[in-house]
């Protein structure tokens, strides 16, 4: 290749203003408007880049997003790792290094892989590296793995911004079908927004011929968009629609230059037309992978673009009309050209050599090509090989939006089938060659929308044709024949993976890495299907493609992030009365998301102390603690019983009004989700309080599992969470405390038993009181308006003064409920327990109904003998606390297995001892048992005992 920098020309670059910039410590000349990629090509740069797996030298293929050679990381003034140097603006002093290549693209000193070839084909991980030890291998695969480098110097410039737009008309991709479209659709009266990837519009007419209303295409372009911003629509250039989601919600990546975070937009149009045009194939022939074979449609856009011609000595290679535009431009510019052309009934071509009825065989050269052989022998130099083996539809978004293709025999490609509701598909996306196929098909694509005030655009110069005949890849082919550029597959990996019986696309796919990566298939997926389908006997129709999913393009992870990182990712709740807490000498900390007292007084060396102090006078006195955090969520409606049946492992539609029930939430795979109290306030009316740290957690749960099952008629959901201040009173004189206090209800056990609720009313608002207890002892949990909570907590401390009412922090409230063997899902299970491992099988045994989990709990893993049960631990007298987290070790064969851990332990002050709660193996079948704890290489012993090891009577529930 012996590419070069026209003097004239170049509709897209300011010579008026040049550049330098630096690539693979390179310095690279080129002018504002150049991309990385058109600049290097002006320098005869021709070794951009190395493939992932063979590290093969490779050159610029594209001109735009299908790119799957040019990846480079950007450094300078604004830092990008892995991006394409084809939709990378060059600007003055950008540094770029190409990935993959060590200390650059020319001189790799990995390039020695190629010649180990035959070693690693396809899937060639999946059976090696298992001898002796895979971890022998690791580190070094590790490092040779990925693409790009992190900048460890980078800094952030600072959050993304995202935009929430609806619309009527979203057209997405600003060639001549969108520019169209939007024009007819502002006509019409909608409100329109057009976006393209590009930095200008206009697509292929960028670079291709034509002429439109008896204008060039150029004013046409900039009268349309001029039209559209007067109207008030919105543009957006440089903006890749990625993806289209659920209810055609599109999300729009908008790049900026200028410093700024790309910006992530959330489009609700009414109406969305896609116009995302087409990408051009390369031909099947041994070596087709050399630097200096292009796109003959990104070659022209170079030359017309950017002024750069691709070479002196061009061939040509084309089974379709598009190509010969490409190779008499080509020789008008200055080149030496020859056209071959796969049909023996192709079109005339004036200016250059042509060869018909023949095919290339194979391209020659090791770092740049220098020539081609064809079918029949014939060698012919050559510096540049410019190839275009047909179209395919740029139907992505068609397809995440659920769209069904369709084959079509005369395009060789993959069209969009039946419509989908809300979408309409224009232009070359739509399979439409000539201008006047794309303006007629914009004009279908926006006509369900009424009738438009504008004028269909006319076609009044030449017409582009088709005329393909496939070239697909030939099973047995000679040669090393690229189907994937970026990954490396061969014509040879998949009829290995046929052999393999990965026949399904899906398989071929992830077996080869075929389209996987960046590159998502965008140039190789359809010569891989049609090569399977020619493998297998079968037609491309019947093998089908693989799932299009979002994103269509890389997007930034700033981009989605937005503004959300540190308190904006996960805001740190706050309880009503934390300024009341602070007063009292409150120490603060997180707890799931919750800012919460964690003891009061004492700091450093004395916070034990202090935690030690609460806790034992909570046990000898009363305790006042705020519960706020608990879950506060209301489940409302006719069917609600049923819902919290099917929600819950207990059976709760047997519950009184005014009763309360402990009860569990599975996930659907039976392990414990969450746990807590349910209320039921009347018939159909339920309050779950849930764990504080999973209140949004299962707010989503119950919402989800309401759309799937009810309806809006059958259940209501309102998290009143927020609304309600909870403020517990606990200990032997919670009762005697309250009853200094007028609520206008008898808290006489009679009339309010344990886990019983009754309403009254505090300073005229109402109350709602609960005698449900996470201590053990008698307790309270009194909810009032969140705003209110101040003057019933000051009270509560004024008549508490008599009994020496301690406040505790959820440290002490960690001691207390521990001694009683109470659990806190999270912290003692983990992502495996069930039901019956915490002692609660009889809904297991006994339950007809259905409930979530419910099928789960009868596996095989579920019905194992030796499952992680809860347990209390207790320790030789003396000794110190368990370390949290230490785990119970069984000796066998002179080797140490662990069979469980602990996962709470405090020192008791009311006990004088510690207690701790751990899962270990058939726990329960294990009591009185004396097992080894190790940590951190020390080891002790610990002896299985029942949970709770405090009142286990349950007689100061009712002190």
């Amino acid at each position: 290749m012996t590419a070069s920098r026209l003097t004239i020309g170049g509709s897209a670059i300011d010579r008026s203003r040049p550049i330098r910039f630096s690539f693979d410590g390179t310095s690279v000349e080129g002018f504002a408007g150049d991309t990385i990629a058109s600049a290097l090509l002006a320098n005869d740069i021709a070794v951009v880049g190395r493939s992932f797996k063979y590290h093969r030298p490779r050159g610029i293929w594209g001109a735009g997003v299908e790119e799957p050679n040019a990846l480079v990381d950007v450094g300078g003034p604004r830092t990008t790792p892995n991006t394409r140097a084809t939709t990378e603006p060059a600007y003055d002093g950008l540094v770029a290094k190409s990935v993959n290549a060590t200390p650059s693209a020319l001189a790799d000193r990995n390039a020695f892989l190629d010649r180990c070839s035959r070693f690693i084909p396809a899937a060639f991980y999946y059976k090696t590296f298992m001898w002796p030890d895979w971890h022998m291998f690791e580190p070094r695969i590790r490092a040779m793995a990925g693409l790009g480098e992190v900048d460890k110097g980078w800094t952030s410039p600072g959050s993304a911004d995202q935009i929430n737009h609806h619309c009527d008309v979203l057209v997405v991709g600003a060639g001549p079908a969108g520019l169209a479209a939007a024009k007819l659709a502002a006509g019409a009266g909608f409100s329109v927004m057009l976006v393209d990837d590009q930095q200008k519009p206009g697509g292929s007419l960028g670079h291709r011929a034509g002429e439109i209303d008896g204008k060039p295409a150029a004013i046409w372009i900039d009268e349309t968009i001029a039209e559209l911003a007067a109207g008030g629509h919105l543009i957006l250039p440089s903006t890749t629609a990625f993806g289209i989601y659920d209810h055609n919600l599109v999300g729009l990546n908008q790049r900026h230059f200028d410093g700024r975070r790309d910006t992530l937009w959330r489009v609700r149009p009414r109406r969305i037309v896609l116009a995302t045009g087409a990408i051009e194939r390369p031909l099947p022939f041994a070596n087709n992978d050399l630097p200096g074979i292009l796109s003959a449609d990104a070659a022209l856009a170079y030359l017309r673009r950017h002024a750069v011609l691709a070479g002196r000595r061009i061939v040509v290679a084309t089974n379709n009309d598009s190509a010969y535009e490409v190779a008499e431009a080509s020789a008008e510019a200055g080149a030496e050209v020859t056209l071959v052309d796969i049909r023996r009934d192709g079109m005339p071509a004036t200016k250059v050599r042509l060869v018909k009825g023949r095919s290339l065989a194979a391209a020659n050269g090791k770092l740049r090509v220098e020539g081609v052989t064809l079918d029949d022998g014939t060698r012919l130099d050559a510096d540049c090989v410019l190839v275009s083996s047909g179209w395919t539809p740029t139907i992505h978004l068609f397809g995440q939006a659920k769209g069904k293709l369709s084959w079509s025999e005369a395009r060789a490609a993959f069209l969009p089938g039946d419509p989908v509701e809300g979408i309409s598909v224009a232009g070359a996306a739509a399979g439409a060659v000539s201008l006047s196929e794309v303006f007629a098909g914009s004009q279908n694509a926006v006509a369900s929308l009424g009738q438009t005030n504008a004028e269909m655009p006319r076609s009044t110069g030449p017409e582009a044709t088709g005329g393909i005949v496939a070239a697909w890849p030939v099973p047995g082919s000679k040669g090393r024949i690229w189907i994937d550029y970026q990954n490396d597959v061969t014509v040879k990996d998949v009829e290995l993976a046929a052999r393999e019986n990965f026949v399904s696309v899906e398989h071929l796919k992830r077996y080869t890495t075929l389209g996987m990566a960046t590159d998502q298939g965008k140039t190789s997926n359809l010569p891989g299907l049609a090569l399977m389908a020619g493998i297998t006997g079968r037609t491309v129709r019947e093998v089908g493609t693989t799932t299009y999913r979002p994103p269509f393009t890389p997007v930034p992870l700033a981009s989605f992030a937005g503004a959300r990182g540190g308190e904006l990712m996960a805001p740190v709740r706050r309880l009503p009365l934390e300024n009341i807490h602070r007063a009292d000498g409150a120490v603060f900390q997180e707890y799931g998301g919750w800012l919460r007292p964690a003891h009061y007084g004492g700091r450093d060396a004395d916070a034990d102390r202090t935690i030690q102090d609460e806790a034992r006078r909570a046990r000898q006195s009363v305790a006042l603690f705020d519960g706020s955090t608990l879950g506060k969520i209301e489940v409302i409606g006719p069917q609600a019983a049923e819902f919290v049946d099917f929600l819950y492992y207990n059976t709760m539609s047997t519950l009184k009004p005014g009763r309360c029930r402990y009860g569990f939430m599975l996930s659907e795979n039976g392990v414990v989700f969450d746990d807590g109290v349910l209320v039921r306030l009347d018939e159909h009316r339920f309050v779950v309080s849930c764990s504080s740290s999973h209140v949004a957690a299962v707010h989503a749960r119950l919402e989800e599992w309401r759309q799937d099952r009810f309806g809006r008629d059958a259940i209501y959901i309102h998290n009143a969470t927020a609304e309600m201040a909870t403020l517990t009173v606990s200990g032997p004189n919670a009762r005697k405390l309250l009853e200094k206090l007028d609520f206008g209800l008898s808290l006489d056990d009679a009339d309010l038993p344990h886990m019983a609720m009754g309403h009254g009313s505090y300073g005229g608002d109402e109350v709602r009181i609960a005698r449900v207890s996470f201590t053990g002892d008698r307790s309270y949990e009194i909810s009032i308006r969140a705003d209110r909570a101040e003057t019933l907590w000051t009270r509560l401390r004024e008549s508490g003064q008599p009994f020496d009412a301690a406040i505790i922090g959820l440290e002490a409230l960690m001691i207390l409920r521990a001694e009683k063997g109470f659990i806190v899902i999270g912290k003692d299970t983990d992502g495996t327990t069930l039901p019956h491992d915490l002692g609660v099988e009889g809904p297991r045994a006994k339950r007809q109904t259905e409930f979530v989990g419910r099928r789960s709990l009868s596996t095989d893993e579920a019905s194992r003998d030796n499952r992680l049960q809860l347990v209390g631990l207790t320790v030789p007298q003396g000794d110190a606390p368990l370390p949290t987290g230490a785990h119970g070790i069984k000796r066998s064969d002179g080797r140490l297995r662990s069979q469980g851990f602990v996962t709470s332990s405090y020192q008791s002050p009311t006990l004088g001892r510690p207690v701790a709660l751990g899962l270990i193996e058939r726990g329960a079948a294990r009591h009185g048992e004396t097992i080894e704890i190790q940590h951190l290489g020390k080891v002790s012993t610990a002896t299985i005992a029942a949970p709770c090891a405090f009142d286990p009577a349950g007689d100061r529930l009712h002190a």
